[in-house]
Order: structure tokens, then sequence, then C-alpha cells
């Protein structure tokens, strides 16, 4: 058991074969996801963003220091360098002032990736659980490409794997191994347990990436409660937090008079959404959940990218950083 715990953390558990009728849309390979590389060059998880990008104004670096870009004057502070003191300032007002820039740094990055069983559906086009797994793999391809440090966490219902961040092609081949390794586990048959909670998933988070950091979140944030939003809300003071909120079209206009059977693998139920007291419930209920991430990004400040399992992966990501789909 420990040795499978360890194999999953460094992305060395050996995966199940690949079926050659296994559907892209349903379950992804390793080799799909290195597939990706080629086409994630335009993206930017810099601080300067296009015009258009949802992180536009959201996703500055804030690590202080001397450089190009002056963000504030205060008063000295015992332990402040000498030279940043602003002479003119402090002649004026009779008291030390300094300057403050910000720089632009290598940032290390930690890309946490939800693939428990709320992430196997989809109604369109892809299952949730491989958006988020191609958006993760496009993501960490670009950011190492832009000479940066990425790691990641991956998590599923009942395991974790966490790869440290790290400027070198090891680290992104361990989390892309670690990634298709818990894609492949999702099965409508797989047994019931008790899936590991985003809150504990965040916890990890923060001991990784306890500062200076971007995460990046990409997950459809099944079951949060107040400690999630308080996680979530000391990363975002801490780091640059991104959070991909993965949805399917079902969840947030449900249609009418269908029976649907659900069941956790040992137990079923029907659900007759003709009754439109129990539709106006079940709606409600998917809608409220995406609200309540929508509205931390008003909360806290926090970019908020919505990627459906509807669409490509690759030109939702684009559009929503300002790029052309071209």
């Amino acid at each position: 058991m420990r040795d499978t715990a360890a194999r999953i953390r460094t992305g060395t558990l050996p995966g199940p074969l690949p079926s050659s009728a296994e559907d892209p849309r349903i379950h992804i390979t390793l080799d799909h996801l290195r597939a990706l590389e080629g086409r994630a060059r335009r993206l930017t998880f810099l601080p300067r963003q296009p015009a258009r990008s949802i992180l536009n104004g959201r996703h500055a670096s804030r690590l202080r220091g001397r450089g190009l870009n002056f963000e504030e004057l205060r008063d000295y502070l015992p332990g402040d360098d000498i030279r940043s003191i602003d002479w003119k300032v402090t002649a004026r007002t009779g008291t030390p002032h300094v300057r403050v820039f910000t720089e632009e740094r290598d940032r290390p990055t930690l890309i946490v990736v939800d693939q428990r069983m709320s992430m196997f559906f989809g109604s369109v086009l892809n299952m949730k659980s491989v958006t988020a797994a191609e958006a993760a793999a496009l993501a960490a391809f670009r950011i190492l490409d832009q000479d940066d440090r990425v790691g990641g966490i991956v998590f599923g219902d009942d395991r974790i794997a966490e790869i440290r961040p790290q400027r070198n092609r090891r680290a992104l081949n361990c989390f892309l191994a670690a990634l298709a390794d818990a894609n492949q586990l999702l099965r409508s048959d797989a047994p019931p347990v008790q899936p590991i909670s985003l809150t504990r998933v965040l916890r990890a988070v923060a001991r990784i990436a306890p500062r200076n950091h971007l995460v990046i979140v990409l997950s459809d944030f099944d079951e949060i409660d107040e400690e999630t939003f308080r996680l979530v809300s000391g990363l975002s003071r801490r780091n640059d937090l991104v959070l991909g909120l993965v949805t399917d079209p079902f969840a947030e206009d449900m249609p009418e008079g269908l029976k649907l059977v659900v069941s956790d693998g040992v137990l079923q139920a029907e659900i007759d959404t003709a009754d439109r007291t129990r539709h106006r419930d079940l709606r409600d209920m998917a809608r409220g959940r995406l609200a309540e991430i929508l509205d931390w990004q008003r909360r806290l400040g926090i970019p908020v990218l919505p990627l459906s399992a509807a669409e490509e992966t690759l030109p939702q990501m684009r559009r929503l950083m300002g790029l052309s789909s071209a």
C-alpha cells in the first residue's frame, strides 16, 4: 500500500493498458496529453496578458523588490534598504519614505486537477474529467515553456498524487502520467468510496505553495463549504490563484420529462424530472453551486475561468485569454 502511494505521488504507477477503441472524449491517455504540447504555444500565464484576457489586470505578480514597475510609496520601516528611500518626498514631509517596486521573477506553478467520480460526466462532447485534464496539460506545457517551474496535484476519490514544481521535463512527465492514470481509473463500475474532499486537497496546496506561487485549480467544485471558501481566500492572499470551473450544460439547463436512474454503485434511485418541483430543486441545486463559485470572483477578486465539457478545450482557453480562435 505504501509502495503504491509513493508511486502515485511520483507519477510512476502503471496505468491500465489503453484500448485501441478508447474514446478520447471519455478517457484520455498519456500519449493524448503529450500530443497537446504544440497546440499550447500561444497561451500565456505571465502577468502581461492580452487586453481581452479574463486574467488581464488580475494576474500580476505581487513579488516585491527593486525593479521597473512602481507599486507604492510608504513610510520607512526598520530593515528597509536605504537605497530605496525617496529623498524628495522625505525632505518634503519630514519623515523617511521609501519607494516599493514590483519585479517579474521566476514563479513556481501548481496545477490542481479534480479527477473524482463527480467529474466523470458529460452530456454533449467530453467528460468533465477529460476537459479538466486537457486544460491542465495545456497549462503545464505553456508554463514550462515560459521557463517557470511546474508541478501539480491530481486527486481522485481515494488517492492524491503530488508533484512538486520543478523546471524540467521529468516533473512535467510525472504530472502528465499521474493525470492519465487518475483519468483511466474513472469507470462506471468503480466501487463506491467516500470521495476526498476539495477542502483536504486545498490544505495540501497550502502546504506545497505557501506563497508566491501561481495556483490553478480545475474542478467542478463539488461538495464545498465554508472551510473551502476560507482556504481559497487564504491561498488568494498569498498566491496568484486561478479557478477553472468545469461544467456541463446538463446541470445548468436540465431537460424536463426525463427519467434518470442514478447510482452510487450499490444503491440506485429513479428521478423523474417531469415532476416540476423535483426538476426545480435539482436545477436550483446545480445553479446554486455555480453561482457560489462565480461569487468568489467578486468577493475575493480572483479570476474564474468557466470551462464547458460541451466544447473543445483549447478554443475555450484561447477565447478566455483574449486570443483569436485561429
